[in-house]
């Protein structure tokens, strides 16, 4: 690949993540407040084991189920995503219902062990979800980028599906 491709592919790259955000704080406008991107949504020093591991002890106790959500900080749709799980109705359903855990894949080399325990094709891109019940077994495993360019509407009804 030339250095003129590349900057060529950076530059699309970044277009796309801007159009996303933009969609996003429209939406987000359109409500009332001003989302924002969090340039540290997955913790590269976090422990993914052990963050499941404390997910399923708390909603053991709360009776809730774990949202798994595989991504990187660099990836414009798991920005959004998480916009919109802090928009309403969202951020009452996970309230209710989920404890979330964010997963760092880096640059689809991290973590990749943790994403095949719970079927998720992190190689097919990010976002990706799985839904745990309360002693950690698996509900659902995304397998076909079901959250790539996904609407804030769309997001509700799977929040809705797979509540507690």
């Amino acid at each position: 690949m030339t250095f003129r491709s590349t900057s060529r592919t950076r530059l699309a790259a970044t277009s796309v993540f801007s159009a996303l955000l933009l969609a996003a704080s429209g939406s987000a406008l359109a409500q009332g407040s001003q989302p924002r991107p969090n340039p540290h949504l997955y913790s590269e020093q976090a422990n993914p084991t052990s963050d499941i591991a404390a997910a399923v002890a708390r909603a053991g106790r709360e009776h809730k189920r774990i949202l798994l959500d595989f991504g990187g900080n660099w990836c414009g749709d798991c920005q959004v995503l998480d916009i919109y799980y802090r928009q309403s109705p969202n951020a009452d359903l996970i309230a209710k219902h989920f404890i979330l855990v964010h997963i760092n894949i880096g640059h689809m080399d991290a973590n990749v062990a943790v994403a095949r325990k719970y079927n998720v094709p992190i190689t097919r891109g990010v976002p990706a979800l799985a839904v745990l019940d309360s002693h950690g077994k698996l509900l659902y495993a995304e397998h076909e980028k079901e959250f790539e360019h996904t609407s804030m509407e769309a997001v509700t009804q799977f929040l809705n599906r797979w509540k507690s």
